[in-house]
C-alpha cells in the first residue's frame, strides 16, 4: 500500500468518526428539549387529571365521562390556564333568533331560528347544541388555535358579548359578537389588542376552521337533500357558485371571495368578510337516509378559511358578519349581498321571469290571503291568462294541420320512398303555404311557455312561505304529500303514495288523449303519440312523487285549466268553420316564398343535378 492510499484511507476514517461525533451530540440535544416538552407535558396532564378529579367530587362530571388527555405544552402560562379552564354559557336573542355561545373558543355553540318549527313541530335549531366547532388558527410564539381555550367573558348584555384571551405579554385576543333588534345578521369583529410584540411582524393572516353539522329539518329526505348545499360569491359576481347540490364536493378557491353560505333547503348559515377571504377549502358531505331518518343529521359542511391582516399594529381588527336565518327571498335581498341568489330559481331566462313576475305576484296575493292553496291556484289562473295569445295562436296552428291532414296523408301515399322525401317536403310546403300555416305555428308558442314552466318547478320547491302551510289533505305543501305510507322504499317511487302526483299525471294522460286526435298518422309518429299518452305521464308522476305537493297542486291545476281552455277555444274561438275560411282568405292572397322555402327548393334542385349526373355515369 502506497502512501497516497494510506493518506486516503485515513481521511476516510476521520470524516466518518467526525460524522458520528456530531450525530450523537446532535441527538442528546434533541432528547434533551424532548424530554423537557414531555416533563411540561406530564406536570399539565397531571393537572388536568386533578381538576377532573375536583369536578367529579363536587359532582359537576360523570365518572364515565371523565377522559384525560395528553395536552399540548404551551409556553405562555396564560394560555395553560386557559387550556385547563371549565367553559361557560351565553346567549344573544332577539325576535329572530337565539344564539348560545361557549367561552370554550368563544365561538356559537347552537342557533335557534324563531317563528319557524321543524317538521316535527319542534324548535328549530339550525345549529343544534355542540354541533358547531368554530377555531382560528395562528402564530402567537407558538402556534395556537383559538377554539382549544376558554376566554374570559369582558361584557355582556342583551345584543352584545365580548370575550378575551389574555397573554402574559398584555395583549389578548378579543372575540366580539352584537345582535341588532330584529335581525338574522349578528355581526362579529376579531381584534387583535397589544399582540404586535407577540405577533411576529411578518406573520400577516391567519386561519379560520369552522365545521358544521347541519341537522334535518324536513320531511322528505330526497327533497330536503336536492335543495340543500354550500355556496359561495366573488365580489361583482351576479350570482354565487355551488359545491354540491343535493350530493357530496369540495372546492379549492385561491382567490380573494366575499362569502360562503351552509345551504338547507330553507334555512342557511352565511359567512361573510368586510375584507374579504384571501382562500379556501370547501366541502359538504350528506348523510345516508338512514342516518336522517334515525339520527336527525342532512349533511356535515366545512370551510377551512384563511385572512389577511397587517401586522405590526397595537389594535388590529378583522370583521366578519354572520347570517343566521330562513332563505327568504326579500329577506336576503334586504342585506344587498346578493344572497338571495342562493335560492335555486334556475336558469337567467327563468330566474329572470320568477324575479319580475312570479315572486312579486305570489307576494302581492300573499299579503291579502292565507290560504296558500288559493293563492296557487289564483297564480295559475293569471298565468294562463297571461299565456292565454301563445295557447290560441298555437292551437289555431294545431286546427289548421287538421283541415289539411287528408291533404297531408295524400302526399304520403304518393311519396312513399324515402328518395322522394325531398319532393314530398316540398310539396308539402307548398301546401302550408297555400293554407297559411307556419311549420312553427304550433311549436314556437310552446317554446315560448317553457320558461313559465320551469319557473314554476323551481319556484315551489324553494319557497319557504309554502313550508309547512296545509291545503286540502297535504300538512306541507312544501314537501311531498301522503295518502299511503307503505313502510318500505321501493324503487323509483319511495316509501309513500302522493295523491297531488297521480291526480296530476292522470290529468296529463286524459289532455293527452285529448289532444291525440290531432297528431299526424305518419307511422314514424307513433314513437310520439306513445311518449306523449303514456310515458310522459308515468315519468311525471315517478318524479313528482317525492317532491313539493304545491309543484305537484299547481301541474294538476293547470292540466285541468288547459282541458277547460281548450273545449273553449275548439267549441267558439277555433271552430273549423272559421279556420277554412281564414284559410281561403288566405290562400287568395299572393304569397311570398319564405327564406326557408328557398333554401328548401336550392336543395332540391341540387339533389336533381346530382341524381342526373349520377345516371349519365
Amino acid at each position: 500500500m502506497n502512501k497516497s492510499n494510506l493518506t486516503g484511507f485515513v481521511l476516510i476514517f476521520a470524516i466518518m468518526m467526525g460524522f458520528s461525533w456530531y450525530q450523537a451530540r446532535q441527538r442528546n440535544k434533541q432528547l434533551e428539549a424532548q424530554y423537557q416538552l414531555d416533563s411540561i407535558a406530564r406536570v399539565e396532564q397531571m393537572a388536568a387529571m386533578a381538576m377532573d378529579s375536583m369536578k367529579r367530587a363536587q359532582g359537576i362530571v360523570p365518572e364515565n365521562e371523565v377522559t384525560v388527555k395528553t395536552m399540548p405544552a404551551y409556553k405562555d402560562s396564560l394560555l395553560v390556564e386557559a387550556r385547563l379552564a371549565a367553559e361557560s354559557f351565553y346567549k344573544l336573542a332577539n325576535d329572530k333568533v337565539e344564539i348560545e355561545f361557549t367561552t370554550r373558543g368563544a365561538q356559537p355553540y347552537s342557533v335557534r331560528i324563531n317563528d319557524y318549527m321543524r317538521y316535527d313541530s319542534t324548535a328549530l335549531y339550525l345549529i343544534e347544541k355542540g354541533a358547531s366547532q368554530y377555531g382560528i388558527s395562528l402564530y402567537a410564539g407558538e402556534n395556537i388555535n383559538t377554539k382549544d381555550f376558554v376566554f374570559q367573558v369582558a361584557e355582556h348584555t342583551d345584543s352584545t358579548l365580548v370575550m378575551q384571551l389574555p397573554f402574559v405579554g398584555g395583549g389578548y385576543i378579543q372575540q366580539r359578537f352584537f345582535l341588532p333588534a330584529d335581525s338574522y345578521m349578528m355581526q362579529n369583529e376579531l381584534s387583535l389588542v397589544n399582540m404586535d410584540g407577540i405577533i411576529p411582524r411578518n406573520v400577516s393572516m391567519l386561519d379560520i376552521d369552522w365545521s358544521v353539522v347541519i341537522p334535518r329539518l324536513e320531511k322528505g329526505y330526497k327533497n330536503e337533500k336536492q335543495y340543500s348545499n354550500l355556496d359561495f360569491y366573488f365580489t361583482g359576481d351576479k350570482k354565487p357558485e355551488a359545491v354540491g347540490r343535493g350530493r357530496d364536493g369540495s372546492e379549492r378557491i385561491d382567490t380573494k371571495f366575499r362569502w360562503f353560505a351552509f345551504q338547507q333547503q330553507f334555512f342557511s348559515a352565511i359567512m361573510t368578510a368586510d375584507n374579504e377571504f384571501a382562500s379556501a377549502d370547501l366541502s359538504v358531505k350528506f348523510f345516508s337516509e338512514s342516518e336522517y331518518k334515525n339520527e336527525g343529521k342532512l349533511m356535515a359542511c366545512s370551510a377551512k378559511l384563511r385572512s389577511d391582516f397587517q401586522a405590526g399594529s397595537d389594535n388590529v381588527t378583522i370583521p366578519y358578519e354572520f347570517y343566521f336565518g330562513p332563505n327568504d327571498y326579500r329577506t336576503l335581498k334586504s342585506y344587498d349581498e346578493n344572497y338571495e341568489r342562493i335560492i335555486p330559481l334556475g336558469g337567467w331566462m327563468v330566474a329572470w321571469f320568477s324575479r319580475l313576475v312570479i315572486i312579486p305576484c305570489f307576494d302581492f296575493l300573499g299579503r291579502f290571503i292565507s290560504n296558500y292553496g288559493l293563492v296557487i291556484l289564483l297564480m295559475t289562473i293569471l298565468i294562463k291568462l297571461l299565456i292565454s295569445p301563445l295557447t290560441i295562436k298555437s292551437y289555431k296552428s294545431s286546427a289548421k294541420m287538421q283541415v289539411v291532414k287528408p291533404e297531408i296523408d295524400k302526399l304520403n301515399a304518393k311519396y312513399p320512398n324515402e328518395k322522394d322525401a325531398m319532393k314530398k317536403q316540398q310539396a308539402m310546403m307548398e301546401l302550408y303555404q297555400k293554407a297559411g300555416i307556419s311549420p312553427m305555428g304550433g311549436c314556437l308558442p310552446m317554446l315560448l311557455q317553457m320558461p313559465i314552466l320551469f319557473a314554476m318547478f323551481r319556484f315551489f320547491p324553494a319557497s319557504i312561505e309554502l313550508r309547512q302551510q296545509k291545503f286540502l289533505w297535504a300538512d306541507d305543501l312544501s314537501a311531498y304529500d301522503s295518502i299511503w305510507d307503505f313502510g318500505v322504499n321501493i324503487p323509483l317511487l319511495g316509501d309513500h303514495l302522493s295523491l297531488f302526483a297521480l291526480l296530476m299525471a292522470l290529468t296529463m294522460f286524459f289532455y293527452s288523449k285529448m289532444t291525440a286526435s290531432q297528431m299526424s298518422d305518419d307511422p314514424n309518429m307513433a314513437g310520439m303519440k306513445f311518449m306523449s299518452l303514456y310515458l310522459m305521464p308515468i315519468m311525471m308522476f315517478f318524479i313528482c312523487n317525492n317532491l313539493s305537493a304545491a309543484l305537484s297542486y299547481y301541474y294538476l291545476l293547470s292540466n285541468i285549466i288547459t282541458m277547460g281552455m281548450t273545449w273553449y277555444i275548439r267549441k267558439f274561438v277555433v271552430t273549423e268553420e272559421k279556420v277554412r275560411a281564414d284559410m281561403m282568405l288566405k290562400a287568395n292572397q299572393p304569397k311570398k316564398k319564405s327564406k326557408w322555402q328557398q333554401r328548401l327548393e336550392e336543395a332540391q334542385k341540387m339533389q336533381e343535378q346530382m341524381m342526373k349526373q349520377q345516371n349519365r355515369r
